[in-house]
């Protein structure tokens, strides 16, 4: 499994509650730019229209040595899920007021695979005390090596 990009922030401004794999719609360029590690997944997300799940606002940029099909970097792509899973998801963010952030973007088998995680917004201060605990467990282990 070779992962292409992570999203970093979506861990300290959400707290996820669910995690899912599915597969993603890409055309042939797209997919030789995710090949050369071209990928960022900050400040997109992934909303249900019409009984299917899109990815918004991810940015794949043209592959330099393609001339031909040039498509839009930031345009929608269609995510892959089972009917169940997504009636499951729609149900929870419709009601719960969840939303859907894709974490990372790997390839598995030569397939192009992204996960997005069910997601609650965290306030400043859960945001705080994460950046806390985070500072902690640096000096723990920085205590830990000096001790050896």
């Amino acid at each position: 499994m070779k992962e292409i990009a992570e999203n970093r922030k979506a861990h300290f401004e959400y707290f996820i509650e669910e995690k899912y794999e599915c597969g993603i719609v890409l055309v042939g360029s797209e997919v030789k730019s995710l090949r050369s590690g071209h990928l960022s997944l900050a400040d997109s997300y992934a909303v249900i229209r019409g009984g299917e799940v899109w990815l918004i606002n991810a940015h794949i940029p043209a592959y330099e040595k393609s001339t031909a099909f040039k498509t839009d970097e930031r345009r929608s792509r269609k995510l892959l899920l089972k009917r169940a899973e997504i009636d499951r998801l729609e149900k929870k963010v419709k009601e719960k007021a969840f939303t859907l952030i894709p974490l990372k973007a790997y390839f598995k088998d030569g397939l192009v695979k992204i996960e997005i995680g069910l997601a609650k917004g965290k306030h400043l201060y859960d945001k705080k005390e994460t950046l806390k605990q985070k500072d902690l467990t640096k000096e723990a282990l920085r205590d830990i090596k000096n001790i050896k």
